[in-house]
């Protein structure tokens, strides 16, 4: 998952009415305080006994995704599945989502599995991903960003909280040295377009990591459907955006 670095935003960007602009919240190298709407990252299985679905970031094992973008001037297609299959992470049983991201001469790129579970409040949880990118012969590239919770100290964080609202800032992954996402919420109530349509309610994020320093990112989140629009602001010039999503 491409992330970014609060502190290296050089651009102003507007938000909702009365959220500050990007220049004006990291003057100074300032960032928001970083929190979690699931409270310290320890995880208790019992918390999802009865998970609620989360409207921002559905896990309705079935549905795929298709999105289309650049990066540095190539071409990829990029296919997201929420899978039936499971994975139990910490004793949390999580769902697996399939993400692969092929060139526009159809070779892969990248094949990531990425664990998710939404608690009995509505909080979707990140407990890792099994990554991989490739080079244009097929072969393994890289394994850089792979981590569990639990595993050599890393921590579960939050992907969506149950009720985003402007200003919420949370860590979205913690295993040092190797992931290090971060969120804050800027905006909800956004209308936006892509090819998949118009979509409204949407909920926008700035998204960082230490490890990027010099890339800041948005991403764009639509009720019942998730991710709709992801794009750099600074530091890089990926852009994705939602084609289409259906149910097998």
């Amino acid at each position: 998952m491409r992330t970014t670095h609060l502190a290296a935003l050089a651009v102003a960007v507007t938000c909702a009415a009365g959220v500050p602009t990007a220049s004006t919240a990291w003057s100074h190298g300032s960032s928001p305080r970083v929190t979690s709407p699931h409270g310290s990252g320890v995880v208790d299985p019992a918390d999802f006994d009865h998970p609620r679905a989360n409207a921002w970031f559905p896990l309705v094992p079935g549905t795929v995704a298709r999105f289309r973008g650049t990066d540095e001037g190539e071409h990829f297609r990029e296919r997201v599945v929420v899978t039936s299959r499971t994975k139990v992470v910490q004793g949390v049983t999580t769902t697996v989502v399939r993400d692969v991201l092929r060139r526009a001469d159809g070779s892969l790129a990248e094949r990531t599995r990425d664990w998710y579970a939404a608690d009995d409040d509505g909080n979707v949880w990140y407990f890792g991903e099994a990554t991989a990118t490739y080079d244009d012969h097929g072969d393994v590239e890289s394994r850089d960003g792979s981590w569990r919770a639990g595993v050599d100290g890393a921590v579960a964080g939050t992907i969506m909280p149950a009720h985003p609202s402007a200003t919420d800032a949370y860590r979205q992954e913690l295993d040092r040295g190797a992931a290090e996402d971060q969120a804050w919420v800027v905006q909800r109530g956004a209308t936006t377009t892509v090819p998949y349509g118009t979509v409204r309610d949407v909920v926008r994020t700035f998204e960082w990591s230490r490890l990027e320093p010099d890339v800041v990112s948005t991403k764009l989140y639509a009720p019942g459907v998730g991710i709709v629009r992801e794009e750099d602001l600074a530091g890089g010039d990926e852009t994705f955006v939602l084609v289409s999503v259906r149910q097998r």
